[in-house]
C-alpha cells in the first residue's frame, strides 16, 4: 500500500531571504542585528564555486561593516589597481586606485569565491541569521494578509513552506521572483556571454602590481585575467553572441583556448598554463528586471539586474543592495507608515549603481572610448573621477560627478570629431548586440 505524502513542514520568520551569496550574506546578519527573526535559504552547500573574484575598493568599507575584513584580507590577493591592454596600442595602461579621488580606499582583493562566500555566510550565522542550505526555493505566494508564502524543498526531498512578513530575493542569477512575476528582460543594449577556467603556472606581472586585474581587449570583445592566491588565475573570455556561435562542436576547453589564442598578449601570458578545474560557461549575461520591489519583497544584486562584468562591479553592488535593503526592510516591518518612502529611496540606489556602469560598459570595446582609456588625463580631475567609478566609490559623497559629466562630454565631442570611425563604431556595435539563435552556450 503506498504511504501517503507527508505534509509540508510549515516555519515562521519575519524575512525570508533566498540565497546565500553576496547580497543574501549581507541582509541577512544586518536585519538580524536589528532583532528581526531572518532565515537564510541556499540551494547549494558551502564552499561552492562561483565566479566574480575581483572585489572593488568600495568593498572594504562594506567588509568592515560585516565585520569580516580580517577574515577576507587573508584570503585574499592585494589589488592595487587594473590594467587595460589593447592591441591596437603599443602600451598597457594601468590605473592605480590610490590615484583615485578619494585616497582611502587605495587597493581591494582578488578573492576564490568559494572562500569569500563561506565567510560572509557563516558571518551570517553568526549574527544570527538562520540558514539552511541544500534548500531550494520552488515557488511563492503573496498572501491577502500581505504576508508571504514560499515553498521549498530539501535536498533529501522533503518540503518545506516558509511564511514571512517580508521576502528578500538574492537569488542571483536564478532571477527566482523575477521569473515567476514574468518581469525579467533581456537587456537590449548589452548581449554577451562568458567562457572561463582557472589556470597554474600563468605568467604575471611582479611585485606590488601583481594581484592587479588585467582587461585584454580582442576583435570580439575582452577576457578577465584574475590572479588569485596559491599561484591560481582565472581567465575569462567575454564576447557576443555571433562569435559564441562559431563554436560548433569545438568543447568549451578547446573554445577558450582557440580564443585565447586571438589575443597575443593574453597567449603570451598563456604560455605553459595548465587548467586546474573545468571550462564553464554563462550565457545571456546582461538582462534587468521591470521592477525590483513591492510591499512586502525587494530583489537584490544580480536577482534584479545583471551588467557585463568589466569593471568588477557585481560583488560591490549586491553587498551594497543587502546594505540599503537592510535599511528598508527594517523601516517596513517596524513603521509602515514609512514603506513607501523607504522603498522609494531603495529603488533609487539600486537603479543608480547599473545606471554609472552601464554607461562605460555600453562603450568600452568602442575604439573613440579605448583611446580616452589608453591615454588618460587629468584636465578637471577627470581621471580621478573615472578611477573613483572604477573603485565603485559611487554612493558616497566623494564630488566626482561633475567631473564624469566632463568626461562623458569629451568622449561626445571625440565622436563628432571623427564621425566616420563613430559611425562604423556604432554599427559593429549595433551588429554585435543582436541576439544568435543557437548561441546560447551549455556546460561541456
Amino acid at each position: 500500500m503506498q504511504q501517503p505524502t507527508p505534509s509540508p513542514e510549515i516555519r515562521h520568520c519575519d524575512v525570508l531571504v533566498i540565497g546565500g551569496g553576496p547580497a543574501g550574506s549581507t541582509v541577512a546578519p544586518l536585519l538580524a542585528e536589528k532583532g528581526h527573526q531572518v532565515v537564510v535559504l541556499e540551494k547549494a552547500h558551502h564552499p561552492r564555486f562561483h565566479i566574480g573574484e575581483s572585489l572593488l575598493p568600495a568593498n572594504l568599507p562594506l567588509l568592515e561593516k560585516m565585520d569580516v575584513a580580517d577574515e577576507v584580507r587573508a584570503i585574499g590577493m592585494y589589488k592595487p589597481g587594473a590594467e587595460f591592454v589593447s592591441p591596437w596600442h603599443d602600451h598597457a595602461q594601468v590605473f592605480q586606485f590610490a590615484d583615485a579621488w578619494d585616497k582611502s580606499m587605495p587597493h581591494a582583493y582578488q578573492v576564490k569565491r568559494a572562500a569569500f562566500d563561506e565567510i560572509l555566510i557563516r558571518n551570517a550565522e553568526k549574527k544570527g541569521a538562520t540558514v539552511v542550505e541544500g534548500c531550494r526555493a520552488t515557488a511563492v505566494e503573496f498572501l491577502p494578509d500581505d504576508t508571504v508564502l514560499v515553498k521549498s524543498v530539501l535536498d533529501d526531498g522533503r518540503e518545506v513552506h516558509w511564511h514571512a512578513r517580508f521576502l528578500a530575493d538574492a537569488s542571483g542569477r536564478d532571477t527566482f521572483l523575477a521569473n515567476r512575476l514574468r518581469s525579467k528582460q533581456r537587456n537590449p543594449r548589452h548581449t554577451s556571454a562568458a567562457v572561463y577556467g582557472h589556470y597554474a603556472n600563468v605568467r604575471r606581472t611582479e611585485g606590488p602590481t601583481e594581484g592587479n586585474i588585467t582587461v585584454f581587449w580582442f576583435d570580439h570583445g575582452w577576457f578577465w585575467f584574475i590572479p588569485l592566491m596559491d599561484g591560481v588565475t582565472s581567465v575569462g573570455m567575454v564576447t557576443w553572441p555571433y562569435f559564441m556561435k562559431t563554436r560548433g562542436k569545438r568543447n568549451l576547453q578547446q573554445f577558450l583556448a582557440d580564443g585565447i589564442a586571438q589575443c597575443p598578449a593574453l597567449a603570451e601570458r598563456m604560455r605553459g598554463a595548465t587548467l586546474v578545474n573545468d571550462v564553464e560557461a554563462t550565457g545571456n549575461f546582461s538582462y534587468t528586471s521591470e521592477h525590483n520591489h513591492g510591499r512586502n519583497y525587494v530583489l537584490l544584486g544580480d536577482a534584479f539586474t545583471f551588467i557585463d562584468p568589466v569593471f568588477s562591479s557585481g560583488v560591490m553592488l549586491a553587498m551594497n543592495s543587502g546594505v540599503v535593503a537592510a535599511d528598508a526592510i527594517d523601516t517596513c516591518l517596524r513603521e509602515p507608515q514609512k514603506a513607501r518612502a523607504a522603498l522609494k529611496r531603495f529603488d533609487r540606489l539600486m537603479r543608480h549603481g547599473p545606471a554609472e556602469f552601464s554607461w562605460f560598459i555600453y562603450r568600452v570595446t568602442n575604439p573613440i572610448m579605448r583611446d580616452l582609456l589608453m591615454h588618460p588625463r587629468n584636465t578637471l580631475r577627470m581621471q580621478e573621477a573615472l578611477l573613483s567609478v572604477l573603485a565603485g566609490d559611487i554612493y558616497g559623497k566623494t564630488p566626482i560627478w561633475r567631473s564624469v559629466r566632463a568626461f562623458k562630454l569629451v568622449y561626445y565631442v571625440a565622436n563628432l570629431l571623427q564621425p566616420r570611425r563613430a559611425f562604423m563604431a556604432w554599427k559593429k556595435r549595433r551588429f554585435n548586440i543582436q541576439p544568435v539563435d543557437g548561441a546560447m552556450l551549455h556546460h561541456a
